[in-house]
């Protein structure tokens, strides 16, 4: 389940675009060329309007789930309604979709291959086959790779760590047994410690316009 050559483009550029690393591959090409993609990327000087620094923040936040501009606007919704400040709402619902969670165990390497996973049943959720990627995962559920998948070689990798050397560190809220591709959701996510790289207020102030 390879990433082709072209999506790793798309990928890069897109990366380039909004500042941020969206896979372990485009973090190497940032690292080279820290500017946008384009024949101005590198001298580039118009100072965005409001409007531009919150919209891109917001498709910041967007493509590091990979989500479509349909689900972001009913999660924003639902974060409105709860308790508590919205931005940081948004942020721990989003981090609560079964795929988002199968990257932060070490099971994939990018949120692509993590929904691809999902889609593909070759993940459960205590011990059911569950195959929508937004699936919203709950305090005690246990994730893991289905037993007849385990032999597949991108869950052999996985199953060796080498996902863990290239993405954030296991957040505090997900207990990892890598070895036995098992992940627990010990408790709901929480704003400071979800490694996303967002000013979610800026989110917030785009949908509020």
């Amino acid at each position: 389940m390879p990433t082709t050559p072209l999506r790793g483009r798309r990928t890069v550029k897109a990366s380039r675009a909004l500042g941020i690393a969206l896979t372990p591959k485009a973090q190497k090409y940032l690292d080279r060329r820290p500017y946008g993609p384009g024949q101005h990327g590198r001298t580039r000087r118009k100072t965005d309007s409001d409007y531009a620094v919150r919209l891109r923040e917001k498709q910041r936040l967007r493509a590091q789930y990979g989500i479509r501009e349909a689900q972001m606007v009913r999660y924003f919704e639902e974060a409105k309604r709860r308790d508590g400040l919205t931005g940081e709402n948004l942020i721990e619902l989003l981090e609560s979709r079964l795929d988002a969670l199968v990257l932060r165990a070490g099971f994939a390497r990018t949120i692509a291959q993590a929904r691809q996973f999902v889609v593909h049943r070759h993940i459960t959720v205590n011990g059911k086959r569950v195959d929508r990627p937004s699936f919203r995962v709950k305090p005690g559920q246990v994730i893991q790779v289905h037993e007849r998948s385990e032999k597949f070689e991108p869950f052999q990798v996985a199953a060796s760590g080498a996902h863990q050397d290239v993405l954030p560190a296991v957040p505090g809220y997900l207990t990892v047994e890598i070895d036995k591709l098992q992940a627990t959701l010990s408790r709901a996510p929480k704003r400071e410690e979800v490694p996303v790289t967002c000013e979610e207020q800026l989110v917030v102030e785009y949908y509020a316009r």
